[in-house]
């Protein structure tokens, strides 16, 4: 089914509209839950209550596209799930060893000043991003947004994990350089 019909089951409150949801997107959402919490049944979990949320905000939101929309839910739900159950232990996942990559160019700080800092660095890093060639920026966004392994995120971008990774050390440096000129502490 289109997504333009499945968001108009949401707007008509049909039912329907979930079931649609989950033929057409639950292996990806799936394959999103996974990448964060390396659990089965947790990221089963977070598919359906990713379900539940795109239920809740659809309407009033009119997502232009319903994958991305779904996709940022699941990882959002799936974040939170990984917080929660790891707190006092830590549990290597792709969500973790991609956390531990990024953190050579941007220092995790916990208190007040970064919480407010959040919204002016993602518009940073948006702005970094747009800058670099499409395909740089794809394999950026899949392995530090969907937490993609760095051999999967290689081949969907048909390159060599070798390249890939040179690639992304790369980019993290240049990412470095260009937050420090924005005045970003790290």
């Amino acid at each position: 089914m289109q997504d333009e019909k499945i968001i108009e089951l949401y707007f008509e409150r049909d039912e329907r509209a979930i079931e649609e949801t989950a033929a057409k997107y639950e292996n990806y959402l799936f394959k999103i839950a996974m990448n964060v919490l390396s659990d089965r049944e947790d990221s089963r979990e977070c598919v359906n209550d990713s379900y539940f949320a795109a239920w809740e905000s659809i309407p009033p939101a009119r997502p232009k596209g319903l994958s991305g929309y779904l996709g940022k839910i699941t990882r959002r739900i799936s974040i939170d799930r990984y917080r929660y159950k790891t707190r006092d232990k830590r549990r290597e996942s792709e969500y973790t060893v991609s956390l531990d990559e990024l953190s050579e160019c941007i220092e995790a700080r916990e208190n007040a000043e970064v919480a407010a800092e959040v919204k002016e660095l993602s518009g940073a890093i948006s702005k970094f991003l747009q800058r670099q060639p499409k395909e740089k920026r794809i394999l950026f966004i899949m392995r530090y947004y969907f937490f993609d392994s760095l051999s999967e995120a290689a081949e969907n971008c048909g390159i060599s994990e070798n390249k890939a990774k040179k690639i992304l050390f790369n980019m993290r440096n240049s990412l470095r350089e260009y937050l420090e000129k924005e005045g970003f502490l790290l």
